[in-house]
């Protein structure tokens, strides 16, 4: 959890309407959030309780997102990740006090970076290694 001055429910709130609401009209990302998405009203509230969660520590979020993403695989690039965070970026600087918008950016590149290397990397595989012997 951030130490962050300058953020609470409202913000986060406000925030996460803002953005996806350039993601959804964005010429990149809106076509596959829009496909993705059925109940935008239910997906911002389990956006801000994740952002609630990440950044204020209040444990609302209780969903899956690696799993949640996976299933959207085919249809996502790593362009599409730095595109998203563009747009954080360019959001939350308008939209909140310096300090906040940091900490903000900040967890979202580290999320991203997470999300990307549960889709995108996979370890190679020797022939004849014992795989239970690398779960440890």
């Amino acid at each position: 959890m951030e130490d962050v001055s300058g953020i609470d429910e409202a913000e986060l709130s406000r925030l996460v309407g803002a953005f996806y609401n350039r993601v959804r009209t964005d010429p990149e990302l809106g076509p596959i959030f829009n496909e993705a998405i059925n109940d935008w009203p239910h997906h911002l509230e389990k956006l801000t309780d994740f952002w609630s969660s990440v950044m204020l520590g209040t444990g609302r979020y209780k969903g899956r997102p690696v799993p949640a993403h996976l299933k959207h695989k085919d249809a996502i690039t790593t362009e599409m990740f730095e595109r998203w965070l563009a747009l954080w970026q360019q959001t939350t600087n308008e939209l909140l006090p310096a300090e906040a918008a940091a900490a903000l950016q900040s967890r979202a590149a580290r999320i991203a970076e997470s999300l990307q290397l549960a889709m995108f990397f996979h370890l190679p595989t020797e022939q004849g290694t014992n795989r239970s012997a690398l779960r440890g």
